[in-house]
């Protein structure tokens, strides 16, 4: 693709994707956006949350604490959720609307994560999230909002009561076909395959087996398939990976790297473009039998996906989670 002279990455990765912005910060969106969505998950809550100025004092502070004053006043009308967790997803909520002016697409909020087995909870954290939204902000459109979900088969069936609702949902924590094929089966809105491991973002480690097969794979599927469901790439580390990538439905990217591709002319650019969807075919649907049908083999198909890395994957990515949850609730606790 010829490029113009003042064109950076970043536009030209436009051309080629609808691109979210994967943050609860507005500084990024705000200079760079219009956005398609913004996405985040309790990671990224979480370190939006604790981050000081250059005075030592925490940014978000008066958020905070207007969150938990919030969820203190309104525990007669949310009689099934702990003031600390309807505080912490007040304090989600309350960011994601900071961003919504820099976005055109939906604002994504993720279900806590100690619910990623539980279908019912999920549901109902779902559905107060959206609820949450209206209490909030009266005027931001209910339609704008999608809830993010850990694809589990308890995780995936609520995507689908959410959707079968009219709330949007996502799949996300994803690493094999076969949850792309239940989400597909359950009408999720979209799925989010990592293509690196999550603690990638955490550790001192580096995923040696990045899941750019799997994306071209899940994207073919479920093109083929004529799904309403989109591909969101997500859990990226460089500009090299992103670019590869370009062509996905959408492509989900933290702020530090929008800046980079925003600050990389395209004509400087020599390294690759898309070419994780271009010369490759696979021929029909890859038959999973009636997996997404039966909760039994679909649970084994998932366990023996990968020799058992897939799901080793999803736990760890659940677990990370799980953390930074209990993070948010400590944060709620101690102001």
């Amino acid at each position: 693709m010829a490029s113009s002279p003042q064109q950076s990455l970043l536009d030209v990765l436009r051309s080629y994707s609808a691109v979210d912005c994967d943050t609860f910060g507005v500084d990024v969106p705000k200079k760079l956006g219009l956005f398609v969505d913004a996405t985040s998950n309790q990671a990224i809550a979480y370190h939006e949350l604790i981050r000081v100025a250059d005075d030592g004092k925490v940014i978000h502070a008066q958020l905070i604490q207007d969150a938990i004053g919030f969820a203190s006043s309104r525990t007669p009308a949310y009689p099934n959720v702990s003031v600390t967790e309807l505080a912490v997803e007040t304090m989600m909520v309350k960011l994601a609307l900071r961003i919504a002016p820099y976005v055109k697409g939906y604002s994504h909020i993720q279900t806590n994560p100690k619910y990623a087995y539980n279908k019912q909870k999920t549901v109902e954290n779902g559905k107060r999230i959206v609820a949450l939204f209206g209490e909030l902000d009266p005027a931001h459109d209910p339609g704008r909002i999608c809830i993010k979900i850990p694809s589990t088969w308890e995780g995936l069936h609520a995507c689908r009561e959410l959707e079968q609702h009219g709330i949007a949902a996502l799949g996300t924590t994803m690493f094999c076909m076969e949850q792309v094929v239940l989400a597909a089966h359950l009408g999720c809105t979209y799925i989010a395959p990592y293509i690196n491991e999550l603690r990638v973002h955490f550790d001192d480690y580096v995923d040696e087996d990045k899941a750019f097969d799997f994306c071209r794979s899940a994207q073919r599927y479920l093109d083929k398939l004529g799904s309403k469901t989109q591909v969101i790439p997500a859990s990226l580390t460089s500009i090299q990976e992103i670019m590869k990538l370009a062509g996905a439905h959408h492509i989900t990217v933290a702020p530090h790297l929008l800046t980079e591709l925003a600050d990389t002319p395209a004509k400087s650019w020599s390294g690759e473009i898309g070419s994780v969807f271009k010369g490759q075919t696979e021929a029909g649907i890859v038959d999973y039998g009636d997996i997404a049908e039966d909760e039994s083999a679909w649970r084994l198909a998932f366990t023996r996906s990968q020799e058992g890395k897939a799901e080793a994957k999803n736990i760890q990515a659940i677990n990370i989670f799980c953390n930074k949850q209990d993070g948010l609730e400590r944060l709620a606790q101690q102001h």
